[in-house]
């Protein structure tokens, strides 16, 4: 029986933390909703959407320019713009709808809302084609939108179902579920992809099918944490009225937590850290595959089978660095991970396709789980203890990841289109990773979580997090 513990006063009402039921469910969403970043980000769709270009382009300068909306655009970069403009899109809308979430207390409700959005998306790309680049770009964006819009509310519950010493394998065990169901997927579309012709079908159908199961997976998985998670409380009945309606009230509320973070230090340097770093990491992420087709000249099998093995050394990555971060603590755990990926920037310049290639894709695929569920689990445990806003809170952590990959890889794309390789991009990345170090060296050796700043807060619910003795927690 998973160990249990019992809520402190200021728990959300009905949650039980450790509960093994409530945990496993969650982690099923990562099983779930994975199976987008490797097969539509990191596989088969980078790979099929640069044959589309190819079919599309004509060359200027030594570029292949596509037509898009009017404007003459190198394909690979039209895919990070696409990128950047889904980001920064749900940058932009997620405050409010996290902390809205956190006022109406209906956050698996938007959970379940981005999850559909990004699902059918996927499986809407299924028409993808020459004569719908367009349209299937904007099915592109609305996927992103979806993954990254279901995020911050799935990341909203760690604090709320697991005790502070459990983040740490809790973040892991959600990411190596990820990395083992999209695992799964991978290999039934490798199938599909490899034997098309002995099912009558075309290489080109054997791709939309892969991008039609991607969405089933996703909205079907993911029936199993709408199933575990506690129900959505709503709003108390006894709860005051918003004033001004509950537009105002999100800006509102939204701004109390704003306010809560400006006596929060260390929460602040952290999401300093974070945005510069995760600029570098998000953009590698998503360009990996369009760099080994472009620019390395890979052939697809044996660069999607790269891929799949890269996810499997992600797990063990995962789980090693939150031993190591149990020995040496967070932000040091999180520093040797920032400082392997400014190598990886450096090695990326000059790797050629073969052996190179392949031990710095195994390389990444270390650091690449690792410094994504560090992130999540050190982020877990800085902010105030038992929050009953935790979702606004997280929204704070979403808008930095998002506003890096927009950042990120608009500044890929532009460096890419300027200079006309890729590799003068990878490395430019380096300067994220050397800022992203320098802040995370400020935290070294603190405590991490202060004393809750003793604001009012008007949240329904229990007390606030600022109400109740905070105990520092000692992560370093």
């Amino acid at each position: 029986m998973a160990p249990t513990s019992t809520p402190t006063p200021a728990a959300t009402p009905g949650i039980e933390k450790d509960n093994k039921r409530i945990t496993t469910g969650w982690t099923f969403y990562d099983w779930a909703n994975s199976v987008y970043p490797l097969v539509i980000t990191s596989s088969i769709f980078p790979i099929y959407w640069s044959s589309v270009i190819k079919r599309l382009t004509h060359s200027d300068n030594g570029q292949s320019l596509v037509n898009f909306l009017g404007m003459k655009v190198p394909g690979t970069s039209l895919n990070q713009y696409a990128i950047s403009a889904s980001f920064l899109l749900i940058a932009l809308v997620s405050p409010f709808l996290t902390s809205l979430a956190d006022f109406s207390g209906r956050k698996k409700l938007f959970l379940q809302v981005f999850c559909y959005i990004g699902a059918i998306s996927c499986a809407g790309l299924y028409f993808f084609d020459t004569d719908t680049l367009t349209l299937s770009t904007f099915i592109f964006i609305a996927a992103t939108i979806g993954f990254s819009g279901s995020i911050v509310f799935y990341n909203s519950y760690l604090p709320e179902i697991s005790s502070e010493e459990k983040f740490d394998s809790l973040s892991a065990k959600g990411f190596s579920m990820g990395y083992i169901g999209s695992v799964i997927l991978l290999v039934v579309c490798l199938v599909i992809n490899q034997f098309h012709d002995k099912v009558g079908i075309d290489g080109i159908k054997a791709a939309k099918i892969s991008f039609l199961l991607t969405g089933l997976w996703w909205a079907g998985f993911a029936q199993i944490p709408f199933a575990t998670l506690p129900p959505d409380q709503g709003r108390p009945a006894d709860a005051p009225a918003a004033e001004g309606g509950w537009l105002l009230n999100g800006f509102r509320e939204l701004a109390k937590v704003w306010k809560q973070l400006e006596q929060l230090p260390n929460v602040k340097k952290f999401l300093l850290a974070y945005f510069t770093y995760n600029m570098g990491v998000q953009t590698v992420m998503y360009v990996a595959t369009l760099f080994g087709t472009d620019e390395l000249h890979l052939p697809e099998d044996q660069l999607i089978i790269t891929i799949l093995l890269l996810q499997v050394v992600a797990i063990a990555g995962a789980y090693l660095f939150a031993k190591l971060s149990e020995r040496i603590g967070n932000t040091r755990a999180l520093s040797w991970s920032v400082f392997i990926w400014m190598l990886i920037c450096i090695a990326g310049y000059f790797v050629q396709a073969g052996w190179s290639f392949f031990v710095l894709a195994g390389v990444i695929g270390l650091t690449m789980g690792a410094i994504q569920s560090l992130s999540r689990s050190t982020y877990s445990k800085i902010i105030p203890e038992n929050t009953p806003n935790s979702a606004a809170f997280f929204s704070f952590f979403d808008v930095t990841e998002k506003l890096s990959i927009v950042i990120g890889t608009a500044t890929f794309g532009i460096i890419n289109q300027v200079m006309g390789s890729m590799r003068y991009s990878i490395l430019a990345l380096i300067v994220f990773f050397i800022l992203g170090l320098i802040f995370l060296l400020q935290l070294r050796g603190k405590k991490l979580r202060e004393d809750s700043p003793t604001a009012p807060a008007t949240f329904p619910g229990p007390p606030p997090a600022s109400a109740v003795a905070s105990t520092p927690a000692t992560v370093k």
